[in-house]
């Protein structure tokens, strides 16, 4: 472990053209945990469900977000190039991948979505436009129908859903917003991740919940009264008060109609999307804080319809909270167990699956993962990329790797969160980070 902290805190902050390349195994359980100094392109990690700790005190560390330091650049794998696509975005989010190869960025402090129109073998951008303004902190967006000539642009706002008219190649939104779902709660968790389904029948809507373990809500439901009434009229596992419609996985048709609770307990599912060729809705999730520097895990899993993940009162299977007393004991043995924990506290954001052909062949069907970084945890994790990765026939290991580091200055400050991922139309990847609002593409020349 001695050499991987000297080898991580080597390259945190990684001048222009750097890659990294260091052989090691696979860490496994505690032994995967690690901090920033620890981080290096290639680390392979293997969290299990029975590597949770017991239960302790959180250290709360909060990151000063710092200018990017002069000739700064993330650090990736040998072989790998990185380059700067543009910089001083108002919290750049979600990044979304037009059929016709443009961009689409949820600025979401500026309360605007921006397109970047980036040529095959380039991060200089050819064309940067506004798309629409006047949003209530954009983030997810989706182009429907799916397929190469969408009609529509979907954003999610923090409290709705909205979309445009969208021709290929549209720079500027040529309608007004049309809403298509209102009364979104968004108090605390305002992150909207949109994705349709592959034969664009249905419209999931990701929302995270209101509060760390639900202290405010009611301890049994109003209406119907009591929990017995409410859990034979409702989603299993769905919370009442203040909670209700949070915590979930929503799906509605293309119009906004039809709500459904797809799937519930989850606490803050900040990204959602679809493998190709799958069908099967996959999510990155925050779990809740206060627990401990190690646990409960975040998560990264396969959703679905009517599965329950827990919260408030259960977490990464049957392990009780506490802090609120478990109202429902009643489901202890039916809470879905994700596929792929990550680092407790490391703040699981965004998700896609790599379906390009510019990196090497075992990099196809991996998905990546943005983690925004850790304010409650004693040491800092997160603030990185990683690569998830499955089995020839699909189906996840449980394993992760570093792939995008280096953006941690010290123990108290970093100039880089990153939030969202796509790959682009050439088989690159971009990822948007909302600390000093920049857009960064990596190739494999």
């Amino acid at each position: 472990m001695t050499n991987i902290r000297y080898v991580a805190a080597a390259f945190v902050v990684a001048l222009a053209g750097s890659s990294v390349t260091v052989a090691q195994p696979v860490l496994i359980g505690p032994a995967a945990f690690g901090d920033w100094t620890t981080d290096v392109p290639g680390t392979r990690r293997h969290i299990r469900a029975s590597d949770l700790p017991p239960t302790g005190e959180s250290k709360q560390n909060e990151a000063e977000v710092v200018p990017m330091p002069a000739g700064a650049m993330p650090a990736v794998p040998a072989g790998f190039k990185v380059e700067l696509v543009t910089q001083r975005l108002a919290g750049p989010r979600v990044i979304r991948r037009a059929p016709n190869g443009d961009l689409f960025v949820a600025n979401s402090k500026a309360n605007e979505v921006r397109v970047f129109r980036v040529p095959a073998g380039s991060a200089k951008p050819a064309a940067a436009a506004v798309f629409a303004t006047g949003l209530n902190k954009p983030y997810g967006i989706a182009f429907y129908p799916p397929g190469d000539s969408p009609q529509w642009v979907y954003v999610a706002n923090q409290d709705g859903v909205v979309r445009f008219p969208y021709k290929s190649g549209d720079l500027k939104a040529t309608g007004a917003p049309e809403k298509i779902i209102e009364g979104l709660p968004w108090v605390h968790h305002w992150t909207k991740d949109i994705a349709f389904s592959p034969d664009g029948k249905r419209l999931f809507v990701a929302v995270g919940s209101g509060s760390n373990v639900a202290l405010d809500m009611t301890p049994a439901p109003r209406e119907p009264k009591g929990i017995e009434a409410w859990a034979k009229s409702h989603a299993v596992g769905a919370a009442w008060d203040t909670e209700e419609l949070r915590a979930n996985v929503l799906s509605y048709t293309p119009d906004g109609k039809d709500r459904v609770i797809f799937a519930t307990g989850i606490r803050n599912p900040a990204g959602i999307t679809f493998r190709p060729g799958s069908g099967e809705l996959w999510a990155a999730v925050n779990e809740r804080d206060g627990l401990g520097d190690d646990g409960p895990f975040e998560y990264v899993t396969h959703v679905d319809q009517n599965q329950f993940y827990g919260w408030p009162w259960f977490y990464i299977g049957a392990n009780e909270d506490g802090r609120p007393a478990s109202k429902r004991p009643d489901l202890k043995d039916t809470i879905a167990v994700p596929d792929v924990m990550i680092q407790a506290h490391s703040a699981a954001l965004q998700i896609v699956f790599y379906d390009g052909d510019d990196f090497p062949a075992e990099y196809k069907g991996s998905a990546f993962v943005t983690l925004h970084g850790s304010w409650d945890r004693g040491r800092r994790t997160g603030y990185k990329v990683v690569r998830v990765l499955f089995d020839t026939a699909g189906k996840a290991t449980g394993q992760y790797e570093d792939f995008l580091t280096g953006f941690v200055v010290s123990e108290k400050q970093v100039w880089g969160r990153p939030v969202g991922v796509a790959v682009g139309a050439d088989g690159s990847l971009f990822v948007t980070e909302d600390g000093n609002g920049t857009i960064w593409r990596v190739s494999h020349p």
